[in-house]
């Protein structure tokens, strides 16, 4: 599948260049276990109660993991271009996952099947290191995530949301925005309205 231009090599080069530096040969390698997937509008990647078996790369759109409490959906997560993401304990545990996954826009992932990236790192070290690297980003990215919700104000978190990742603010919909930001629609409201009348000052 090609459809933007965006190869499988393209990615694997890519990957290899934010997490460990490769060979051809290791290229080849990465390139082979690749598996492009593609999800229009409102399609779910990963429903509840499926064991999550990849780790996703968004090529191109945008992705939501949330869960449900209570009858209300809670948005965990939200990933665009060149950002991993997983359901990280199902697919350690190889469990069924409380956690879903969405696609909010037309989406383009390359699935890194676990088991096929376990089965080369065990050979290869850059491969090792690049599995190593990816799982370290994943575990700090949702230690920020719970710090910032324990300990920051609405607005520091809408401001360092903004910073982290400003395409995902000016694409998701608010709602999911606000429930990721662990705040009220309205919160959010009035913060964006502060903000940008700050931004004009």
């Amino acid at each position: 599948m090609n459809t933007i231009g965006i190869t499988p090599r393209d990615v694997a080069r890519e990957l290899a260049r934010r997490y460990s530096t490769m060979t051809h040969d290791e290229l080849d390698v990465l390139e082979g276990i690749l598996v492009p997937l593609k999800y229009q509008k409102g399609e779910m990647i990963l429903k509840e109660g499926d064991v999550c078996r990849n780790i996703y790369w968004v090529v191109r759109g945008l992705v939501r993991q949330f869960y449900t409490k209570n009858g209300k959906e809670l948005t965990e997560y939200m990933a665009t271009e060149n950002t991993i993401c997983m359901c990280i304990e199902s697919l350690f545990h190889e469990e069924p996952t409380h956690l879903q996954m969405m696609a909010l826009e037309p989406t383009i992932l390359y699935a890194i099947p676990k088991a096929s990236l376990e089965q080369q790192a065990i050979k290869n070290v850059n491969i090792q290191m690049l599995y190593r690297k990816i799982l370290e980003e994943s575990l700090i990215l949702s230690q920020k995530q719970a710090d910032m919700l324990r300990f920051e104000s609405a607005q520091d978190r809408y401001a360092k949301l903004v910073k982290r990742a400003p395409q995902l603010v000016l694409r998701a919909p608010l709602v999911y925005i606000a429930s990721y930001l662990q705040m009220t629609p309205e919160t959010l409201s009035r913060v964006r309205t502060s903000a940008l009348l700050g931004g004009d000052r």
